[in-house]
């Protein structure tokens, strides 16, 4: 099973959007709220370039945003 971690906030819509779909799937993940939070926030940033959420780190690939096909893809589901 791949390891999935989430970077979010609470108030962002695709984040939620994101972890729903996980959810809906059964397939468990981390998820890391960076509101507040300035050392997950430099994580954030170092893994992706940037600083928007939700980032989505599988198995050390990084998808930015809720990108269900690149997600997918990774996880090997249709």
């Amino acid at each position: 099973m791949a390891k999935i971690i989430i970077y979010s906030t609470p108030t962002c819509h695709f984040c939620h959007l994101a972890k729903d779909y996980f959810k809906s799937k059964d397939i468990a993940y981390e998820d890391i709220n960076v509101a507040g939070n300035v050392e997950k926030q430099k994580e954030l940033v170092a893994k992706s370039g940037q600083f928007g959420v939700p980032v989505i780190d599988i198995d050390g690939k990084i998808v930015i945003g809720f990108d269900r096909p690149r997600i997918n893809q990774l996880l090997g589901i249709n």
